[in-house]
């Protein structure tokens, strides 16, 4: 059942930026732990991004530290992933996602997340 919204995905060159976002007319976002997911090829979703924004409590995977940020909107509900200097390793279908709170307090596993949208492709070009 498709809970949240993503937009924002599309081509881009390596090195450029893409912004994300994640909406849901439901629920308040800020209320809940609101993570991305990026599947690869083989069909594996990695969380590299999670925020709960009541608690102030963020989570980044190594590989994405320093280059991802993810952000929140209250007055919109939405949530946003900034990626920047795009490497050919970020291409993928990028999923959000939302569960409890208590989820952001440690690195988030996929199988733990009911409500997902229907995700949004990003590709890199070189």
């Amino acid at each position: 059942q498709v809970q949240l919204v993503e937009s924002g995905g599309g081509s881009v060159q390596a090195g450029r930026s893409l912004t994300l976002s994640c909406s849901t007319s439901r629920y308040r976002l800020r209320n809940a732990c609101v993570v991305w997911f990026r599947q690869d090829q083989e069909n594996q979703r990695e969380a590299v991004a999670g925020l709960y924004g009541n608690g102030g409590v963020t989570y980044y995977a190594d590989s994405v530290k320093g280059r991802f940020a993810i952000s929140q909107d209250t007055a919109n509900n939405t949530v946003y992933l900034e990626i920047s200097s795009l490497k050919p390793e970020d291409a993928g279908m990028y999923y959000c996602a939302s569960a409890s709170p208590g989820y952001c307090n440690r690195k988030p596993n996929a199988w733990d997340f009911r409500y997902w949208g229907q995700g949004t492709q990003v590709t890199v070009s070189s």
